[in-house]
């Protein structure tokens, strides 16, 4: 009899230590981009997507993310035109993905608040072109609520976006992206 009881308090503590441990996710995570070149035009070169998902396994640090390019807005219509069918050719590679781990997750609690530095390591695949990158973020928790946050640059060369040359002052050749998402359980 004690054994058995001691057994069902070892399965509980291990279960309610793997809550903050356990899968998050997120269909609303935010990616801005800026992509404003050497000449300051009267329009910016920048877009939002409020669509992107992620899935973070605490447990073994694996996240992977994937934004449809088409969920880009731009304020100009036209620009978003051209980003789509001219620059990431959204109709032949109509998703960016990225998978990776995070660096140290053993050291990010999820489970208590605070804010903790992380850096991710993995793969993006963008336009068809798949390349290493790493970034540095962050993950947050404030009253059980869990946020990732991110910024990182990406050279359009690394991954065979060509700009026209008579553009080509307006948008920088290196874009810097800023990726924000509160990560909610994952229920089975």
């Amino acid at each position: 009899m004690k054994k058995s009881v001691l057994f069902a308090l070892a399965v509980l503590l291990t279960a309610a230590a793997g809550f903050g441990q356990g899968k998050f996710f997120t269909k609303g995570g935010k990616i801005n981009f800026d992509a404003e070149g050497e000449l300051d035009d009267l329009e910016e070169i920048k877009a939002v997507s409020n669509t992107a998902a992620c899935v973070y396994d605490a447990a073994s640090g694996n996240m992977e993310w994937s934004v449809l390019m088409k969920s880009f807005k731009f304020k100009n219509a036209l620009m978003q035109e051209h980003f789509n069918e001219n620059y990431m050719e959204s109709q032949k590679y109509p998703k960016a993905i990225f998978k990776g781990q995070v660096a140290d997750f053993q050291k990010i609690n999820l489970a208590k608040d605070g804010e903790y530095p992380a850096t991710v390591n993995g793969k993006l695949t963008l336009h068809g072109v798949t390349k290493d990158i790493s970034a540095k973020g962050k993950f947050q928790v404030k009253n059980g609520v869990v946020t990732a946050a991110s910024d990182l640059k990406i050279r359009l060369a690394d991954y065979s976006i060509k700009v026209p040359s008579v553009v080509g002052n307006k948008i920088a050749d290196e874009v810097k992206v800023f990726i924000n998402a509160t990560l909610e359980p994952l229920k089975k």
